[in-house]
């Protein structure tokens, strides 16, 4: 039983994939080293480890998947294909309205808030994002925590795969 299941018992635990994941598995290897050692993580997180868990996505993941470059929304598209979707009803649609206008994401991130609210509001485990300005953001989740809270909600670890990869990274 992988570790993922053996924490909540036999069911394993769930991971939405927000729209930065997508991006960095379907695009084509970067030259900014950066870059591509966030890609090389995601790769290895998908192919290793998203087994370990029930990987979900949302329609705001496919809307923001579809822009853009006809070849990149494409690829993003076929990586998304199959994937169970959350559905994004009004207790989520308010979540989000409630995010944004709390100030802790901007209305210009709207789609970001979508992302936390979708993922509160389905009780995921995990969110998985290379977006460090507005979700993956230590400051902003401990307010997001409080909100959550407030709301009644309990707000998911938002974490980067290197995050999620399950070994040791230190030195």
């Amino acid at each position: 039983m992988s570790t993922a299941a053996a924490e909540t018992g036999n069911t394993p635990q769930r991971v939405y994939l927000e729209t930065s994941f997508l991006s960095y598995l379907a695009a084509r290897p970067s030259r900014d080293i950066v870059v591509a050692g966030h890609q090389a993580l995601t790769h290895e997180w998908w192919e290793l480890h998203s087994s370990r868990f029930r990987v979900c996505i949302s329609g705001f993941v496919l809307r923001e998947a579809r822009r853009g470059n006809p070849n990149a929304a494409r690829a993003r598209l076929e990586r998304a294909a199959g994937l169970p979707l959350l559905e994004i009803d009004e207790e989520t649609l308010r979540l989000s309205r409630r995010i944004i206008e709390s100030g802790i994401i901007s209305e210009r991130a709207e789609m970001d808030a979508a992302h936390v609210a979708v993922a509160m509001r389905h009780a995921v485990e995990y969110v998985l994002t290379w977006n460090c300005k507005h979700i993956a953001n230590a400051a902003i989740q401990r307010r997001l925590a409080r909100l959550a809270t407030e709301e009644g909600y309990e707000l998911p670890t938002i974490c980067t795969p290197i995050e999620l990869l399950g070994r040791d990274y230190t030195v």
